[in-house]
């Protein structure tokens, strides 16, 4: 994976999907350990996706250019602008999981689509986000130079996409093989057997839900930079149902299957566009 962005084949497209293909796998994990490992059907990851980046823009836009000043934005404030818009997401992640403490399958999906609803029409209402529309996030710089054009743009974000995705994947499965994972699993299997066990399930869906928002909110802070604007399309329904695809498709409750589903949906379009050109 190192060496792909210095391949010859490599083009504007491929980067494009190569680099969303990271960012979707964030997002995709967050989903994974909620639905894959605690059981809990989710239909809002694009919403928490949404909250990291209106997060990252609105932390960057109100507070951090005003203060500082910048024009570009150093390497330095992006790398911290990931975990601040996760944290962000974890909040609203944690009280979308609260219903868990009551309901379960397809009652508690209804819930999580609730908000995925509530989320889009909020922000279309909003005038401080320009009610949906696109919201401006400025460029990064490297050693002083502004990072922009299909030839910097897609290699950058190919590497700092390749690192987060490491990072995070590093992050959960030492979380998932700790005490916490195998309560996302007796809850996932049994809740009351769990219970009797000393397993508090309400707690641990709660928190299941708020990992599940901090790993929505790191990818859609990274997708605000990589894009260099917001808008609320980028976090429909139709997102939700694809992470949902993703996380099937890959297969749910392994780390692995994050990676695999995001990419084979996103190579598979223009994989078959090409091959139906070739019959032709």
């Amino acid at each position: 994976l190192f060496l792909v962005p210095q391949m010859p084949f490599m083009s504007r497209s491929l980067f494009r999907l190569f680099d969303l293909a990271f960012i979707y796998t964030i997002a995709v994990m967050g989903l994974n350990l909620v639905t894959g490992y605690a059981g809990q059907i989710s239909i809002g990851q694009a919403a928490f996706m949404g909250v990291g980046a209106y997060a990252a823009v609105t932390l960057t836009r109100d507070l951090a250019l005003p203060i500082f000043g910048w024009e570009l934005l150093p390497l330095p404030y992006a790398v911290l602008l990931l975990p601040l818009s996760g944290l962000a997401a974890a909040l609203v992640g944690a009280f979308v999981g609260l219903p868990s403490l009551r309901l379960k399958h397809l009652y508690l999906a209804i819930a999580t689509l609730a908000f995925q609803i509530i989320f889009v029409w909020t922000v279309g209402h909003l005038p401080w986000l320009e009610q949906g529309g696109a919201v401006r996030m400025p460029r990064l710089e490297l050693f002083g130079r502004e990072i922009s054009g299909s030839s910097a743009i897609g290699p950058f974000f190919y590497y700092f996409g390749l690192a987060t995705v490491v990072v995070m994947a590093l992050l959960m499965r030492n979380l998932l093989r700790g005490k916490f994972g195998r309560s996302l699993v007796a809850v996932r299997d049994n809740d009351r057997a769990a219970d009797a066990m000393g397993i508090d399930p309400g707690r641990t869906k709660v928190m299941a839900f708020a990992i599940a928002g901090f790993y929505a909110g790191v990818a859609g802070a990274l997708l605000a930079l990589y894009n260099g604007s917001v808008i609320v399309e980028s976090f429909g329904l139709g997102v939700s149902i694809d992470f949902l695809a993703m996380a099937i498709i890959g297969g749910l409750g392994t780390v692995v299957g994050s990676l695999i589903g995001p990419a084979f949906l996103l190579f598979l379009d223009p994989f078959v566009e090409s091959f139906a050109g070739t019959l032709q």
